[in-house]
C-alpha cells in the first residue's frame, strides 16, 4: 500500500511511502484485538477494593440472645452479616486483575488493528516535524490542514518530543505517542492515525 507523505500545511509532497502488507495488509484477527484491549483496560485497574467481613469488624462477640425460645433465627455475634454495621459476605478484596498474554498474540493484535485502519483509509502520513516552543494553537492548525481536528486523532512519532506532546495535551480529541509506546487500544481507539515517517520506519521495525 502506498500513501503520499504530507507536510504539516496539508498538501501532499512529491514524496511517497510504501506500507508493508505484512504489517498493513494482514487479514485482521478481532479476536486477538479484543484480548490485548481486554489486557490493556485490565491493568488499568487499581483493584484496591474492599469490604470488612465479618473477622474484620469491631465489636463485642458475645452471644446477644440465647440459643432457644425467642422464636427468632439463632445469632452469635452482633458482627453477623444479617445485623446492620455487621460484616459482608464474600465482600471484594483487594485483586490484580491483569493477566498474560504473549507477545506473539500482542503483536499480532497491533498488526490487525493497523491493518483495519488501512482499509479504512483512515492513515495520513506527515513529514517530520518539530515546534521550537509548545504550541497548541499550532498543533490544532495541523490538524485543521490535514482536515482531521474534528476526528479522534492519534499522532504517532518516532521518538519522544517533549514540545509536540505539550502542545497536544489540553486537546481532548488528540493523543500523542512514539511508536514503541503504540497500544492495540490507542489504535482502535482512535478515529484517524497520523504516522510521522520516522514512525512508519519504526512501527514496521519493531512488528517485523
Amino acid at each position: 500500500m502506498e500513501l503520499a507523505v504530507h507536510k504539516i500545511d496539508g498538501k501532499a509532497s512529491s514524496k511517497k511511502v510504501t506500507l508493508k502488507d505484512e504489517i498493513f495488509g494482514i487479514e485482521p484477527n478481532e479476536h486477538v484485538i479484543y484480548l490485548d484491549v481486554k489486557q490493556y483496560l485490565a491493568n488499568q485497574r487499581q483493584g484496591t477494593h474492599k469490604a470488612k467481613e465479618r473477622a474484620e469488624i469491631s465489636g463485642s462477640t458475645r452471644k446477644i440472645k440465647k440459643q432457644k425460645g425467642t422464636g427468632t433465627a439463632r445469632a452469635g455475634s452482633i458482627k453477623s452479616p444479617v445485623f446492620k454495621g455487621g460484616g459482608r459476605v464474600f465482600g471484594p478484596q483487594p485483586r490484580d486483575y491483569g493477566f498474560k498474554l504473549n507477545k506473539k498474540v500482542k503483536k499480532l493484535a497491533r498488526k490487525s488493528a493497523l491493518t483495519i485502519k488501512a482499509k479504512d483509509n483512515a492513515i495520513t502520513v506527515l513529514e517530520d516535524f518539530n515546534f521550537e516552543t509548545p504550541k497548541t494553537k499550532e498543533f490544532i492548525k495541523i490538524l485543521d490542514n490535514l482536515k482531521v481536528a474534528d476526528k479522534k486523532s492519534l499522532l504517532v512519532l518516532s521518538e519522544s518530543n517533549k514540545n509536540v506532546y505539550l502542545s497536544a495535551r489540553n486537546l481532548k480529541g488528540a493523543k500523542v505517542l512514539t511508536s514503541s509506546e503504540l497500544s492495540t487500544y490507542d489504535l482502535m481507539n482512535a478515529s484517524h492515525l497520523i504516522l510521522s515517517e520516522g514512525a512508519v520506519e519504526k512501527i514496521e521495525t519493531i512488528l517485523s
